[in-house]
């Protein structure tokens, strides 16, 4: 199984790349993991920015992939019950997990169609640049806990 993660938006600014770097090398320990960009809309209107950068997402994604669709509205998520998300997924034969953050608008409800799952990280509204950063740590902590590795503590 392969991991990705979709980010609607520019290249991680320094202080964020560092950290998500290292949570990538460490998940490479246990997945193969990549991370895709993608260019946001510069339309003016929220609907048809959310309407463009669908068919980005759309036409990046493979119709096997499952999709998690990180969003405010979306269901919350312990660390282990990430972990057990991810090897549900996996027992599942699922080829590739895809993680996607979506733009400054959210996602177009087509995406939200497509989802395979849609997870709050918090009720607490982060930068998207720092959900990356949380985002690739939880993924590592999830790996570690699959792993029975001493990173997470309960």
């Amino acid at each position: 199984m392969k991991l990705s993660i979709f980010s609607v938006g520019k290249a991680h600014d320094s202080y964020i790349k560092e950290g998500v770097d290292q949570f990538t090398k460490r998940i490479t320990h246990y997945y193969p993991i990549d991370w895709q960009l993608i260019i946001p809309s510069k339309l003016t209107d929220a609907h048809q920015i959310k309407k463009a950068e669908a068919i980005s997402i759309l036409k990046a994604l493979n119709a096997t992939d499952v999709l998690i669709l990180l969003d405010e509205k979306g269901k919350m998520l312990s660390s282990p019950g990430l972990a057990n998300l991810i090897q549900q997924k996996a027992n599942q034969s699922a080829q590739r997990i895809v993680f996607l953050i979506g733009g400054a608008y959210g996602v177009d409800d087509e995406i939200k169609k497509r989802a395979n799952f849609t997870w709050s990280i918090s009720d607490l509204v982060f930068p998207h640049m720092l959900v990356r950063l949380i985002l690739a740590e939880q993924i590592y902590r999830a790996c570690s806990i699959l792993a029975y590795e001493k990173y997470h503590h309960e």
